[in-house]
């Protein structure tokens, strides 16, 4: 059946670059153009309203958003009291657990995180509370000992030896997984398909789901590969196992995705060459070399689209370095295809211009998230206070990355940050470096044209052209041209030619 859509504006991304009317043959784009419309089975009228490409956001976590969205909003607190606060109302509610995301002590002030004996005071069930960026979390003793979060790595004591309640690394990840593991594959399923609701209510009709089975398990990806043909958006798995005939037999030809170089900025736990200003680490390699070498090569081999997490310089380092050991380990013929499967770095904060070049001869695609300037980037923010003005300037080179050739696509990294294209696209245009910031075209096609190559499927989504799936939003507003994007819905999003989401 074929569906007319008649607005008054159509960017394609493409030729020609706009229209009045986009025709939509079952799942794909017929054609789109301007003046007299043909006829079509059904005629959809959006007066006033101008289309875009769906947007599609390269770095997700379907359950993590859901629950975040259903969870504490701890995200809101502005104080150790105030987190407490929020969890003891929630406790009037009488749950048997609790896992909340999203508190950011870099917000604060001078208050300090709330203690273990804090939390232990509050209530006798388990109790996990997850930093913004899921590389730290505050526990109490029930979490602690239930989770069997004790018996890991990262697990912080005090000058006395007792627990401080604050956990990192493994002991994180033991932590998250026992609770993800308690969850019902119902409830998995209902929490993938709210956040792929609210992505479809965004304007976003494709996302990149970067599974951890350390902090997840593997039954989340599992669940989310038997329903995700159900889902509102389009979802492409990537997978951070390093097994990868498990991820072969799920039928995936990527793998990796969030697999963590390491940490974060915030926990100070991503791999910087020179210390932290506020405290003398360096952070933390989690992979060993030889054993990551090994690994991107064999995945190579087996013709799948590597991806790994690496923010600080010293872990895009290890990653830019292994992948050119692996690169100089193939034969010509091998070689001339290493470049096409456009391996990914997500995130890649803290490059040099050295490692810019060199991944760019590699044919390196980057993942970039617009957002993280936009909350931690700015002078007096989160990233100056760990790392001191002179390199925090110097983080999320946007502009630098797409002159020099790389191939770059933009996601949220939902729920460390909103599954909010448009305050994205106000994220790029307001970089903190005004030598950084893009223009509303160039960040639009980040979000689409540039997204879609970043999983290889630049034939099939990201422009408004004959034979492309049909992939759009209409909005009331032309996004092209509103002063401020935050905030602007749209009232309609169409998904593989499905209406997934209506105002």
């Amino acid at each position: 059946m074929k569906t007319l859509y008649r607005l008054t504006r159509v960017y394609t991304l493409s030729h020609p670059a706009v229209g009045e009317w986009i025709l939509v043959d079952g799942r794909h784009v017929e054609r789109v153009g301007s003046g007299e419309p043909p006829s079509g089975h059904r005629v959809v009228d959006l007066p006033g309203a101008t289309a875009i490409p769906g947007f599609i956001d390269t770095h997700v976590h379907l359950t993590g958003t859901g629950l975040s969205g259903v969870g504490i909003p701890i995200e809101r607190a502005r104080s150790a009291n105030e987190l407490l606060g929020l969890v003891a109302e929630e406790l009037t509610h009488g749950p048997a657990k609790i896992l909340a995301h999203g508190f950011d002590e870099s917000h604060w002030g001078p208050s300090g995180l709330p203690t273990m004996a804090d939390l232990d005071e509050l209530t006798d069930i388990p109790v996990i509370l997850v930093r913004a960026d899921g590389h730290i979390s505050l526990a109490n003793q029930a979490a602690l000992d239930v989770s069997g979060a004790l018996a890991e790595d990262g697990v912080e004591r005090d000058a006395d030896g007792k627990l401080t309640g604050l956990v990192r690394r493994a002991a994180n990840d033991r932590l998250q997984r026992w609770f993800h593991q308690s969850l019902s594959d119902h409830e998995i399923r209902e929490l993938q398909l709210q956040a792929a609701a609210l992505a479809a209510s965004r304007g976003i009709t494709c996302v990149h789901e970067m599974a951890i089975p350390a902090s997840r398990g593997r039954r989340d990806v599992e669940v989310l590969l038997d329903h995700h043909e159900q889902l509102p958006v389009d979802v492409v798995p990537y997978v951070a196992d390093k097994d990868i005939p498990y991820v072969m037999g799920l039928g995936l030809d990527t793998i990796g995705g969030d697999l963590s170089l390491d940490g974060s900025i915030g926990a100070r736990t991503a791999a910087v060459s020179e210390p932290y200003v506020d405290r003398g680490e360096i952070g933390v390699l989690y992979e060993d070399e030889d054993e990551l070498a090994e690994f991107f090569h064999n995945a190579h081999l087996a013709g799948l689209q590597v991806a790994c997490h690496a923010i600080g310089d010293a872990a895009i380092e290890q990653a830019i370095r292994v992948w050119e050991r692996v690169y100089r380990s193939l034969d010509s013929r091998r070689r001339r295809h290493f470049r096409a499967r456009r391996n990914r770095i997500e995130h890649f904060e803290l490059p040099s211009s050295n490692q810019v070049e060199r991944a760019a001869s590699l044919g390196l695609a980057i993942s970039v998230q617009p957002a993280f300037d936009a909350e931690w980037g700015h002078p007096g923010g989160m990233y100056e206070t760990r790392l001191g003005p002179e390199r925090a300037s110097r983080m999320n080179p946007f502009s630098t990355l797409l002159g020099r050739g790389l191939e770059l696509g933009a996601g949220s990294d939902s729920p460390i940050t909103p599954l909010d294209p448009m305050y994205g696209l106000w994220a790029f245009e307001t970089h903190h470096d005004p030598s950084q910031r893009l223009s509303r075209d160039e960040a639009i096609r980040m979000f689409t044209i540039g997204s879609a190559r970043l999983a290889n499927l630049e034939e099939k989504k990201g422009q408004l052209v004959p034979g492309m799936q049909a992939d759009f939003a209409a909005f009331e507003v032309d996004p092209m041209a509103i002063d401020d994007p935050r905030g602007l819905r749209p009232v309609l999003t169409v998904s593989r030619g499905r209406e997934v989401f209506a105002r």
